[in-house]
């Protein structure tokens, strides 16, 4: 007995059309350079609401981070 019983006995790649070319969904049309950015300012936004609420949340983590970028900062400075 098999796993499969309706099992054909082609390769495992995609079905090819008369083209050569896989078959498929359709591509989606290409997204417009306005919705890009506005999903991009959502995402920023809610990056940035992200970052304050770990803020609040770890403060003490927060003022450790804040004093070793200091120190990173300031040797750079000449």
């Amino acid at each position: 007995m098999t796993s499969n019983p309706k099992a054909g006995g082609g390769s495992a790649e995609a079905p090819r059309g008369p083209s050569g070319s896989r078959q498929g969904p359709p591509q989606d049309p290409p997204e417009t350079e306005a919705a890009r950015r506005k999903r991009r300012a959502v995402f920023l936004r809610e990056l940035a609401e992200a970052r304050e609420l770990r803020e609040r949340v770890q403060p003490r983590r927060t003022k450790e981070r804040r004093m070793r970028e200091a120190m990173r900062m300031r040797t750079f400075r000449i």
